[in-house]
């Protein structure tokens, strides 16, 4: 649909970035810190680990120093759950409610929203050695978690997500390191180990409601629009297939409480059925979520399934495959170009993907991941010219902006990253942030901040409210 006029960007609208702990956070084992399935992974070779990552936990105070000078009016970053309870449960790391409560402070001093996610990716180790996820008592655990931070933040931070792409974990847990390899029959473990999780985060959902009232809470997972490879009946199917297994399984839990029909005709046909307990569904139903925060990065392409190996193929990330026999077979989009990593840019599926959300279930969205990684350089003079950041973001937000005018309801933009940190296949060679920070994979070097071409960039953005949209990068080029 074409508009004579756009709707401008809501006065109060949350631009900003967004960060994880286990990637910017460092200070892995200090203050009494527990190690996470993240701190004790292997990671590809000739790639940092998190131990260190970009040091906020030692340089917050500058990294917001900065996030306030590029105009900030949200940062969405997460606490780690092992800094608060470094077993996972029982006794509470005061130290790291003292660290949150510094950096909350800090946020909230500059004029900045803090949205904070619960639980991005960083299970307790301990829980994971009782058998995480597949544990019902981690269900007690996260509910038990998830009252320490409203108890002890809840005054000061009134956005809150529960957690990050769950979805992800379950469908690519393996290439994200929060897959316990010790699982005898995966993905029937790993559908019980979602069931559990959709019963914490119903229960943190109602918790949050009864502890902290005016605050508001959603979830986080990776919501994009899956395109069928032709006009074939069978290849719509197979599109339909992936949408309901990858999208709104979760999504249809979250918001309404009950499973996705076809998801639950999949679990049915492959024997993935979860064991569900008394009472979990009542639970599941009470909850209702304030709005769907979700991360969008590119659209996927499927056909149908051949049923055979051919199935699998990759998204253009050579760590996650996409196809499963009988189900659907991932394809390549011949309408899209792709960035040097082999992921599709597809601007337009951003548009496609808010309608979509917003038609199904008419809540507020907010974006918390949108970005492009890129092997930036320091050029000499603290230069760094980053025009293809740039260009991606611009498309991303202009699509945006046209999807606020189709009459989606969007409350805030916080793309990846913020600042520059540790990705989660290619170490920190591959760069996100408008911010750089002066580290090789194994050199820590100073861990100086420099600011990039595409932070002026942001900063003017935001500055006009998304106003000066037509902005292009050769206006922004560091000399």
């Amino acid at each position: 649909m074409k508009h004579n006029k756009l709707k401008p960007f809501p006065a109060n609208f949350f631009w900003g970035g967004s960060t994880s702990a286990y990637q910017i956070e460092g200070a892995w084992n200090e203050d009494g810190k527990g190690p996470s399935v993240i701190d004790m992974a292997k990671y590809p070779e000739g790639t940092a680990d998190f131990k260190v990552a970009s040091d906020h936990y030692h340089h917050y105070k500058e990294d917001i120093a900065l996030l306030a000078e590029m105009g900030f009016k949200a940062y969405r970053f997460s606490i780690a759950w092992t800094r608060i309870y470094p077993n996972g449960s029982g006794e509470v790391n005061q130290k790291g409610i003292d660290f949150y409560n510094n950096l909350i402070n800090e946020i909230v001093s500059h004029g900045i929203e803090p949205i904070v996610t619960m639980y991005h990716f960083d299970l307790p180790y301990a829980l994971q050695q009782k058998g995480g996820w597949s544990n019902r008592e981690t269900i007690d655990a996260f509910e038990i978690y998830a009252q320490t931070l409203f108890e002890n933040f809840g005054d000061r931070v009134n956005y809150w997500l529960t957690i990050n792409e769950q979805n992800m974990m379950i469908l690519h847990g393996d290439a994200i390191g929060t897959v316990d390899p010790n699982l005898e029959n995966p993905k029937k473990e790993l559908y019980q180990q979602n069931h559990h999780m959709l019963v914490a985060q119903a229960k943190a959902m109602n918790l949050c409601h009864q502890l902290i009232p005016n605050a508001k809470i959603g979830p986080a997972p990776n919501i994009v629009s899956i395109y069928p490879a032709s006009s074939k009946p069978e290849d719509i199917m197979a599109a339909y297939n992936y949408s309901a297994i990858r999208n709104w399984l979760y999504l249809d839990m979250a918001v309404f409480g009950r499973y996705n029909t076809t998801a639950w005709n999949y679990f049915e046909e492959k024997g993935y059925v979860p064991t569900i307990l008394d009472f979990d569904m009542e639970v599941l139903a009470s909850a209702k979520p304030d709005f769907i925060a979700f991360n969008y990065y590119t659209s996927q392409t499927v056909a149908a399934s051949e049923g055979d190996g051919s199935d699998i193929g990759h998204t253009g990330d050579q760590h996650i495959t996409v196809g499963e026999p009988g189900v659907y077979k991932g394809a390549n989009n011949p309408n899209l170009k792709k960035n040097e990593f082999g992921w599709e840019i597809d601007p337009v599926g951003f548009r496609n993907t808010l309608r979509e959300i917003y038609d199904r279930y008419n809540l507020p969205l907010i974006i918390t991941e949108n970005g492009l990684g890129a092997f930036d350089k320091l050029e000499e003079g603290e230069i760094v010219n980053d025009p293809y950041r740039i260009e991606f973001l611009r498309k991303h937000i202009e699509q945006m902006q046209l999807a606020i005018t189709d009459g989606v309801e969007v409350f805030g933009f916080c793309p990846w990253s913020a600042i520059d940190l540790i990705s989660t296949h290619q170490g920190c060679s591959k760069r996100y942030g408008f911010i750089f920070v002066n580290r090789d994979e194994f050199d820590l070097k100073d861990l100086r901040r420099i600011r990039k071409q595409s932070f002026y960039w942001y900063k003017e953005l935001i500055a006009t409210n998304g106003e000066k949209i037509k902005l292009i990068e050769e206006e922004f080029v560091l000399r």
